[in-house]
């Protein structure tokens, strides 16, 4: 971190504010003064920084450089899909024919996205197996809650409203549960057998009469493919009900499996992880639905038909190309978000999709499922694998052998970050006990792979050797140890003149000295350059607590 100066990215912008300094000079008025309408709205008081423009751009740009990043690092964040987003996808979404767009043009104005929409779900529904295609939902849980709310409407327009009940198995996402009550059903939970894969005697009692369907995350967020899915979804179509997927782990089946070939009615697909769209922070992201043809007539508005060119028509005449348009299906869920989607995420996706071709998306699985492979068996001697089988895009270990010495999933995944590593994903699934869930995506490299598993059983050292290096975790970051249940319950989001807001500084009654680290540092492999210039650090460092920093 950056500490003193303007380029000090401990204070805030406002916090560097100095009265009459300004980053732009307007020129001299040269036209009439207009009085305002009403001159009470006019307001003197704004409390707006004062800064210039070069205090701004070094403050963001040293901000930005505190960033991690999938351009940046290895981000092995397991059931999030962090893969390289190629910058073509980028270039593509920025033609000014889609940049440029409105989503109130009339389709005439519009037939070259148009038709990029359209052969989008073509291509959907060819990968998945469910030619009935919608892109209005924007997430993966917006999916899922439109899937749901279509099994509803199914039952209901059969007259066998009275099926209430999805079956969700204890290996599911998390937001599967939300989904199917916010679509009016009631949940019941299916257990796991000892392999990872449904219970199916747990299954048989629940496939009666009133059941609706089942949701299944397949892969699971155990990481596994569940080897009982085909006869899992006979059972339940036999007793009446759907089978819901939840695509959000198909980068590890594309182009080898076909969900609607193993029998699920209706899934979603997570664009934004699977077909490499940028994500995290918030969005934006696309969660299309793909559905057997018997769903196809409730899918969420609008979906885009084609036209097909009138016969006969003369060369160079309106009718002589094919044309698109929005369309409403005819027992429609409704139109469940604004306008058409989020049309740049569906272009990059397009993107990705025409780029790689079908040999391309074949091997996007084929590698993933070969790096999660190989990171477990380096590692499952040393961190316990509760379900030691091959995995698919993901492996699942629990951290109870470290906790035993002291230092559980939370530490370990802290640690991480001062080798250079985002820790993975913590204490999910919730049936593994200390989780780490860690998926490497098919675009790392080995050399990659073999750094991350070096830290890995490194720190598996330190946590017998010297264990306060791990519990104190992280020291190189430009914050460390935060109140996270402070900041939960009490958050703090809005500054006030007068206020300061400084960067938590490290308590150093419970922080190892330097001194303590570099005795420690001499028995353990700790990453490149991370105890350069240790004796200068500790020639400098305070001996009577820590300065504050400036502004506080």
């Amino acid at each position: 971190m950056v500490k003193g100066g303007d380029r000090d990215t401990s204070r805030l912008l406002m916090e560097r504010s100095v009265p009459g300094r300004v980053g732009a000079v307007l020129p001299a008025l040269d036209v009439p003064i207009q009085p305002l309408p009403d001159a009470s709205l006019l307001r003197t008081n704004l409390d707006l920084p004062e800064v210039s423009e070069p205090e701004v751009v070094h403050y963001f740009t040293a901000l930005s450089q505190l960033n991690f990043s999938i351009d940046t690092h290895f981000y092995p964040l397991g059931s999030c899909t962090m893969k390289y987003n190629p910058k073509i996808n980028d270039e593509v979404a920025g033609l000014p024919g889609f940049a440029a767009i409105h989503p109130l043009q009339p389709p005439q104005a519009s037939q070259g996205a148009l038709e990029l929409l359209w052969r989008l779900q073509g291509q959907l529904g060819e990968i998945t197996g469910l030619p009935a295609v919608s892109l209005a939902t924007l997430a993966g849980a917006h999916g899922e809650l439109a899937g749901m709310l279509m099994i509803r409407a199914y039952h209901q327009a059969r007259g066998d409203g009275a099926r209430r009940r999805v079956a969700i198995p204890d290996s599911a996402h998390g937001t599967n549960p939300a989904s199917a009550a916010m679509a009016g059903f009631d949940v019941v939970e299916l257990a796991s057998d000892s392999a990872g894969n449904v219970d199916l005697e747990a299954l048989h009692e629940v496939a009666g009469q009133d059941l609706a369907g089942v949701m299944i995350t397949l892969p699971s967020t155990l990481g596994l493919f569940d080897t009982n899915i085909v006869e899992v979804c006979r059972l339940v179509h036999q007793a009446g009900g759907l089978v819901y997927g939840d695509g959000a782990n198909m980068n590890a089946l594309l182009g080898r499996v076909k969900l609607g070939d193993l029998g699920f009615d209706v899934v979603h697909l997570n664009l934004h992880k699977t077909f490499s769209t940028p994500h995290g922070g918030g969005g934006p992201g696309a969660g299309p639905v793909c559905a057997t043809e018997s769903l196809a007539a409730h899918l969420p508005a609008p979906v885009v038909e084609q036209t097909a060119p009138s016969s006969g028509a003369a060369y160079g005449s309106q009718n002589e190309r094919a044309s698109y348009n929005l369309a409403t299906p005819p027992e429609t869920i409704g139109k469940l978000s604004g306008f058409h989607g989020n049309f740049g995420v569906l272009v990059r996706a397009y993107t990705y999709i025409r780029t790689l071709g079908e040999p391309g998306i074949r091997s996007i699985s084929g590698n993933a499922v070969l790096n999660a492979n190989y990171l477990m068996q380096a590692l499952k001697d040393l961190y316990l694998l509760p379900y030691d089988r091959r995995c698919m895009h993901e492996a699942v270990f629990s951290a109870d052998w470290q906790k035993e010495r002291g230092a559980g999933g939370l530490e370990i995944a802290k640690r991480l970050l001062d080798y250079g590593f985002h820790a993975p994903t913590m204490y999910f699934p919730l049936i593994v006990h200390e989780a780490l869930m860690i998926e490497p995506t098919e675009s790392e490299t080995k050399e990659t792979l073999d750094a991350f598993i070096r830290a890995l059983r490194d720190i598996d050292r330190e946590v017998t050797e010297t264990p306060d290096l791990v519990v104190q975790a992280p020291h190189t970051t430009p914050v460390s140890r935060l109140d996270e249940a402070l900041a939960a319950r009490q958050p703090d989001l809005r500054w006030r003149p007068g206020q300061s807001h400084p960067l938590p500084t490290p308590d150093y009654p419970k922080t190892l000295t330097l001194s303590e680290l570099a005795e420690g540092l001499e028995s353990v492999s700790v990453p490149e350059g991370f105890g350069e210039d240790l004796e200068f650090l500790q020639s400098t460092q305070p001996k009577a607590g820590p300065e504050p920093w400036p502004g506080s």
